[in-house]
């Protein structure tokens, strides 16, 4: 006879009161759904015991299958058979360069469509298929429809590959409680903040290395506060690269140059069983068209090298970020399929001199941390720790010359909401163009462009006295909004940005490593630019005061101002900065005898008809 459960104390509601909630792992090459039960997470399987769902759909003219049943057309059918469509998710059509069998249409700056046997189709359509499959999946093994989700995403995902995970989720009919990095999900689900009873900070990095993404998140637990520190990776690097790189290998070695579409995906699944077979044997051999090829732990090491060096680079530099040492790290999670690899084991146990956990199943550990947090979300765990995201790259505003001014500085918590204020730049200004950017440099040419929007009705006054009160907020999903408002017309205007696509993964180490690189370089062009903005508006408003004064001046004078004036305008066309200083100062010798001139003028209209007695008096 099996016993009956009783679950913990607060760990399990009312039969009418328990809402049915799951986790789903959106993965490259695999996906998975899991739900906690009785106050314990466990992963869905399928009605033949399978938990993992390889995310494959092949579309045919009459019908459509996915996961397993869609596998034997990788190779027979690889134009309609869309494999690692998240590598596809929020970029677009110009972005993606690795080679692959589908034929792609749409404009290059959008998010492409796959020309297929029932045709198009986008990303977020087949995204959404395999959703829908881990939805039917847990109605059918929960037997209850489900009421919410959450979904996990790689930290580096944008707004773009965000958003479109989002939709992709409603057009499966999925209610998204919320969008959680894959590396807090992981660090959920080994229940490292459950540690409240320690005394100490402990930090811990989780090494998220799946199919397509590569993650690495440093997080610190404290006092029931669960914070990323710092988050850093690759929004294609993973798995199916170091498939393609054993792929390249093989090439070399049987002298072949080109392959076509279905002898490339021949050759990319034996990489794949090769690489899978390495964890347990020394050797293993491929056979790739009538001939066999031997592939040992030494050469694969080798081969994947430049991949992990890649991985390495990007830990070395969250540590960087989060001003940690080795000494400081409790705790390195593997997660990932991928890190199954003993190659990886290898590499990760070398950086960070410590043995890396990797007692739950990598596989499924995104999977079961995302269902214990949509079980909080839906209200049946009375948990009480707080889970803190951070945003990957520093969001902020175009402003004069150029320049950004940043409003949230990359690794803040989410959600977050910030707030500054703004002025005009011209009397009578009566609209102002909020250009939003993303990125680690001074200048707006040298980072992403978000979105733009304009807000209209500004109440007409002198340059510098409205107020522009900008808003920037980040969700819990990451996703970013904007709002600008007028403070004393009350008029505003909004936006979500939504940008059409992503960041490809060499955008997104460029705009870091270049915040780095040429972080001296944009302090001095920073200044170049301000200082310039600042003789720009010196220059104007002389311009109005000459059209309004300039009878005050004797005619040497008049003279010797417009040749200093005239100066600076012709410096302001150079970057020497030192010689627009020296010209602003020239400038300066004369504007500040013209403005004692204009101030003594208006005090003596200003006393004019006026007694001392009248002074006297009022005192």
């Amino acid at each position: 006879m099996a016993l009956l459960q009783i679950a913990e104390p607060g760990q399990s509601s009312a039969p009418h009161e328990h809402r049915i909630a799951i986790g789903i792992d959106l993965g490259t090459t695999h996906s998975l759904v899991a739900t906690v039960l009785s106050g314990k997470a466990k992963v869905l399987n399928d009605d033949k015991g399978r938990v993992l769902l390889p995310s494959v759909v092949h579309y045919s003219n009459n019908s459509t299958a996915f996961g397993y049943d869609a596998n034997p057309f990788l190779t027979t059918d690889p134009k309609n058979t869309i494999v690692s469509v998240k590598r596809f998710m929020g970029r677009s059509k110009a972005d993606i360069k690795f080679q692959h069998p589908y034929t792609l249409v749409g404009e290059d700056n959008q998010m492409p469509a796959f020309e297929t046997a029932q045709g198009r189709k986008t990303p977020v359509e087949i995204s959404a298929e395999i959703l829908k499959q881990l939805k039917d999946r847990a109605e059918a093994s929960l037997k209850n429809p489900i009421n919410g989700a959450v979904i996990t995403v790689p930290a580096y995902f944008d707004e773009a590959q965000r958003q479109a995970t989002r939709d992709a989720a409603q057009l499966a009919g999925l209610n998204v409680l919320r969008l959680l990095n894959e590396p807090t999900a992981a660090a959920v689900a080994y229940g490292l903040d459950q540690d409240t009873n320690l005394s100490t900070d402990r930090n811990y990095v989780i090494y998220d290395l799946g199919g397509g993404t590569f993650d690495v998140s440093i997080l610190r637990f404290s006092q029931g506060v669960f914070e990323v520190l710092a988050t850093g990776g690759h929004t294609a690097l993973g798995g199916d690269d170091l498939d393609r790189l054993i792929v390249k290998w093989a090439k070399k070695q049987l002298n072949i140059e080109t392959l076509n579409d279905a002898e490339f995906a021949h050759f990319v699944v034996a990489a794949r069983q090769a690489k899978e077979a390495l964890s347990d044997a020394e050797q293993v051999e491929l056979k790739l068209l009538d001939q066999k090829l031997t592939l040992d732990r030494p050469s694969f090491e080798s081969i994947i090298q430049v991949a992990l060096d890649k991985t390495i680079s990007v830990c070395k530099r969250v540590m960087r970020d989060a001003k940690l040492e080795l000494d400081d790290i409790q705790n390195v999670v593997l997660v990932g399929g991928s890190t199954r690899s003993y190659a990886v084991q290898k590499a990760v146990r070398e950086v960070f001199n410590q043995e890396p956990l990797c007692t739950i199943n990598p596989d499924e550990v995104v999977a079961i941390g995302a269902s214990i947090t949509a079980n909080q979300l839906i209200g049946n765990s009375t948990d009480g720790s707080l889970l803190l995201d951070v945003t990957p790259l520093s969001l902020g505003i175009e402003t004069m010359g150029g320049l950004v001014e940043r409003l949230i500085s990359r690794n803040t918590a989410i959600p977050v909401a910030r707030r500054q204020e703004f002025t005009t730049y011209q009397d009578g200004q009566t609209a102002m163009l909020i250009h939003v950017v993303q990125g680690e440099r001074d200048l707006v040419e040298h980072c992403r462009s978000l979105g733009r929007f304009v807000l209209r009705g500004i109440p007409p006054m002198t340059a510098g006295q409205a107020r522009i009160e900008l808003t920037y907020q980040v969700d819990a999903d990451g996703l970013l909004s904007v709002s600008a408002r007028e403070t004393t017309s009350n008029v505003s205007a909004q936006i979500d940005i939504k940008p059409s696509y992503g960041l490809s993964d060499s955008d997104m180490e460029r705009l870091l490593l270049e915040g780095f690189q040429f972080a001296s370089e944009d302090k001095a062009l920073r200044h170049l630019q301000e200082t310039k903005v600042e003789a720009q508006r010196e220059l104007e408003a002389l311009e109005q005061a000459l059209k309004v004064d300039a009878t005050l001046l004797a005619e040497a004078e008049l003279t010797a101002l417009n040749a200093a004036k005239s100066q600076l305008q012709v410096t302001l066309a150079s970057d020497d900065i030192d010689a627009i200083e020296q010209a602003v100062e020239a400038l300066k010798v004369h504007s500040d005898e013209f403005a004692a001139k204009r101030m003594n003028q208006h005090i003596d209209h200003a006393l004019k008809g006026t007694k001392l007695d009248d002074w006297s008096n009022s005192n």
